[in-house]
């Protein structure tokens, strides 16, 4: 099977254990995201969260759901001012230590992995706005942080 890009969704954000969380989905599917895997990788994402340390409380996701009975949801957190802190949950994914393939009994298996090629390209763009909106301003300006997101579309090149 030759490789397709995936349709990237952008909901609003939302606010989770006292972080605000940027957020994006990737499927194949047309329709997004089935409503049960979203509930049950959201419920899970405080565990994924860093504790604060001074930066400020900003995250972004990827809830992403395979072509198979798999759901991932990856969150990245800034701390120590500019760093990218990594965890990952799956759900339905036995290879990833799940019990089974129910999409929405979400694990979190201590890989050293960030993300698919399906997953990574909300990283470029977040990288690039915590530097316009952050580190670059004399004053930060979290609120346009938040409201800087990649578009919806297609995971892929965008030129």
């Amino acid at each position: 099977m030759p490789f397709t890009e995936k349709l990237l969704t952008v909901p609003p954000p939302i606010e989770v254990a006292g972080r605000h969380i940027k957020r994006y989905h990737v499927t194949a599917d047309p329709a997004g995201i089935a409503p049960e895997v979203e509930k049950a990788a959201y419920a899970i994402l405080p565990e994924l969260l860093p504790e604060p340390d001074g930066t400020p409380p900003a995250t972004f996701v990827v809830l992403h759901r395979g072509g198979d009975d798999g759901a991932y949801l990856n969150a990245y957190s800034w701390v120590w001012d500019n760093v990218l802190h990594f965890r990952g949950a799956s759900a339905g994914q036995p290879v990833l230590g799940c019990p089974d393939l129910d999409p929405t009994h979400f694990v979190t298996p201590d890989l050293p992995w960030i993300g698919c090629v399906w997953e990574l390209p909300p990283i470029l763009h977040e990288r690039d706005a915590w530097v316009r909106h952050l580190l670059m301003p004399e004053v930060p300006d979290l609120d346009a942080y938040l409201a800087d997101s990649l578009p919806a579309g297609t995971t892929g090149d965008r030129t």
